[in-house]
């Protein structure tokens, strides 16, 4: 008997979250030809997700992610469909959900780091969201052990009711760009090797990117090298202090922010790319870092929450307080290409273990098992 199961898919065109939900959804798609999905989607979202199978079926739902609005928005939509099981991909449910629920968490930054919060209701609204799917959920999802161990350290929560069930990355980091195909793109985004690479949005504070910067500029001076640093992700709000801060260490010229780039150039700025940094204060999975592991690149990162999972072993691990350590580790490598070729190495072995298709049929899983009532 097919099951009727709805996805919150609003936050599909982000950048985090939506990787997450783009990939999911195409996953389930591909391995469930049996049970009918609802996708609940913005109307601007609608064009990508027209080419999914006849058993996925969009239903616009226009509420704001993080809203007020959406608690009753959502609980009028999911009343009038009758789900079997509703998946919130991030950790707000409605006011009222009639069905099973799953519920996936990606991470606690907002209770980890309020002061990055807007404001102090921010804070509280998402504390009560967060234990309320704990409560609420039938099963919850973590996309990392880390995440897990921070829920069941901040929240009174049963630890049989969280499973762990990783990110994957596309396999588009993973095919390797002819000589020809790398050489247009890096014509196209005006840049060339040898470069260091950042991936994030250096607008949000955990992201690190200033203290990035900083052990950059040391690390030329320890490994007297030359390449520039490439920095990809939204330049809104950040773009002037950190041009200040490479103008103010003498590297002004060396930085470059190249803000925001389509999704189908990534694979090449990635196997482009000499180094990868991505040591930031704090990530629920990090996928970045696999992404570059993928792409063939050595990375460096922390040694802290699921960064340390996922990369310990597989990449150099640094304190990412730790201004003079992280110079070190990124001179180190740029002084060696039998290191960096060697980390690199480690690295694609790694990205093996994550697999998008691997994620969703893990998720397909757990959808059965809640609607049949299985426990934990």
């Amino acid at each position: 008997m097919p099951y009727t199961i709805g996805i919150d898919a609003r936050k599909i065109q982000d950048f985090g979250i939506g990787t997450y939900v783009r990939n999911l959804i195409r996953s389930l798609a591909a391995i469930d030809t049996e049970n009918r999905y609802v996708l609940l989607a913005k109307p601007g979202d609608v064009d990508g997700l027209r080419d999914l199978p006849e058993n996925f079926q969009v239903a616009l739902e226009s509420s704001p992610v993080y809203s007020v609005r959406e608690l009753i928005a959502l609980s009028w939509h999911l009343y009038r469909r009758k789900l079997d099981l509703y998946h919130s991909t991030h950790y707000v449910l409605p006011a009222w959900v009639g069905s099973k629920v799953v519920v996936t968490i990606h991470d606690i930054i907002h209770l980890l780091y309020p002061e990055f919060l807007p404001s102090n209701f921010a804070f509280l609204y998402a504390q009560r969201m967060i234990r309320r799917s704990l409560h609420r959920g039938d099963r919850v999802i973590a996309v990392s052990q880390n995440t897990k161990s921070d829920l069941m350290k901040h929240f009174d929560v049963d630890g049989r009711k969280i499973q762990v069930v990783y990110n994957g990355v596309e396999d588009i980091f993973r095919k390797r760009l002819s000589p020809e195909e790398l050489q247009r793109w890096q014509r196209d985004l005006g840049i060339s090797p040898p470069y260091l690479l950042f991936v994030g949005n250096p607008a949000k504070p955990h992201k690190n990117l200033d203290t990035v910067v900083q052990a950059y500029a040391r690390a030329r001076r320890m490994a007297q090298f030359d390449a520039p640093l490439i920095c990809v992700g939204s330049r809104e709000g950040s773009e002037f202090k950190i041009r200040q801060r490479a103008e103010y260490l003498g590297i002004g010229d060396k930085v470059r922010l190249l803000g925001h780039v389509a999704h189908e150039a990534l694979p090449a700025i990635y196997q482009g790319a000499t180094l990868f940094l991505y040591p930031t204060l704090y990530e629920g999975f990090g996928l970045p870092v696999i992404e570059a592991m993928a792409s063939g690149v050595a990375v460096i990162t922390s040694n802290t929450s699921a960064l340390k999972e996922n990369a310990e072993g597989y990449a150099p691990l640094v304190d990412p307080l730790d201004l003079d350590g992280m110079a070190k580790a990124i001179a180190h490598l740029m002084g060696s290409p039998e290191r960096r070729a060697a980390f690199a190495e480690r690295g694609v072995r790694r990205a093996e273990d994550f697999r998008w298709d691997q994620t969703a049929r893990q998720t397909l899983d757990i959808y059965k098992s809640v609607i049949g009532g299985k426990s934990s």
